[in-house]
C-alpha cells in the first residue's frame, strides 16, 4: 500500500542533498586553508605577542664594522658616475657591485645608492637590522657597517613585512587571502550547525563585542 507523499516533503529529499553537498564543499574549503595557514597562523601568532612586547624584550645588538680602499680604476668610474648623478639615487655599476660582493659578501642586488661628488653611500636595510656602504670618491676610502638585533627583531620585521623583499610581500598577501577563506567558510559552516547550537551566534557576537568595546573604551 502506497504512502500520500507531501509536496513539502517531495522537496525535503533534494534540498537537504544539496545541503549536504554545501556542507562538505565548506568543510573542504575550510580544512585546505586551515592546513595552508598553519604554520604561517602559527608564526604571525607567536610575533604578534613579541611586537606587543618589544619593549619589554631586551635586544643587544650586534654591530661589525669593516675598512677596505677600492682600486684605482673603480674609484674613477665612481667619481665620473657620480658627476652626473650628483644629489640623485641611482644603483651601483656593475663593477662597484662586483668588488663588494668579493670584498664583504655585500649583495647590493641593484639597490638604489645616494650619490654627491664626494662619496656614494648605499643604504642596505635588511630585516632584524641593517647595514650600510660609504665609499669616498676623493680617496678611494670604503667602510661596511652590518647591525644586527637578534633573531626576535628579525622575525618582528618578518611579521611587519618590513625589508623582506617582494617575494614575502606575496606571501603575506597570499597568507592573509587564505585567512580569508578560512574564516568565512568557518562563519558559512556555523551557520549550518547554528540551529542545532544554540549558543553559535551569542558566541560569534560576544567574539566581535569584546573587541570592538576595548577599542573604543581603552584605546586612546
Amino acid at each position: 500500500m502506497s504512502e500520500n507523499v507531501t509536496p513539502q516533503q517531495a522537496s525535503a529529499g533534494p534540498a537537504r542533498a544539496s545541503r549536504a553537498g554545501w556542507l562538505r564543499q565548506l568543510h573542504q574549503w575550510h580544512w585546505i586553508s586551515s592546513a595552508l595557514c598553519l604554520l604561517g597562523m602559527f608564526l604571525f601568532s607567536i610575533t604578534g605577542i613579541t611586537l606587543n612586547h618589544a619593549s619589554d624584550i631586551e635586544a643587544k645588538p650586534v654591530v661589525v664594522r669593516k675598512a677596505a680602499t677600492a682600486p684605482p680604476a673603480l674609484v674613477a668610474q665612481l667619481s665620473a658616475f657620480a658627476s652626473e648623478h650628483d644629489g640623485d639615487t641611482a644603483p651601483l655599476p656593475a663593477a662597484a657591485e662586483d668588488w663588494l660582493r668579493a670584498t664583504w659578501s655585500v649583495k647590493a642586488g641593484g639597490r638604489e645608492a645616494e650619490w654627491s661628488v664626494d662619496e656614494v653611500y648605499l643604504p642596505l636595510p635588511k630585516a632584524g637590522g641593517d647595514a650600510w656602504v660609504r665609499i669616498g670618491l676623493e680617496d678611494g676610502a670604503a667602510e661596511f657597517e652590518n647591525t644586527d638585533r637578534g633573531w626576535i627583531s628579525w622575525l618582528n620585521d618578518v611579521h611587519k613585512g618590513r625589508n623582506t623583499g617582494t617575494a614575502w610581500i606575496w606571501f603575506i598577501d597570499i597568507f592573509a587571502g587564505l585567512c580569508l577563506v578560512f574564516c568565512i567558510t568557518g562563519l558559512l559552516i556555523l551557520k549550518f550547525h547554528a540551529t542545532n547550537r544554540p549558543f553559535t551566534w551569542p558566541m560569534v557576537g560576544l567574539g566581535i563585542l569584546v573587541p570592538v568595546v576595548i577599542a573604543l573604551l581603552f584605546i586612546h
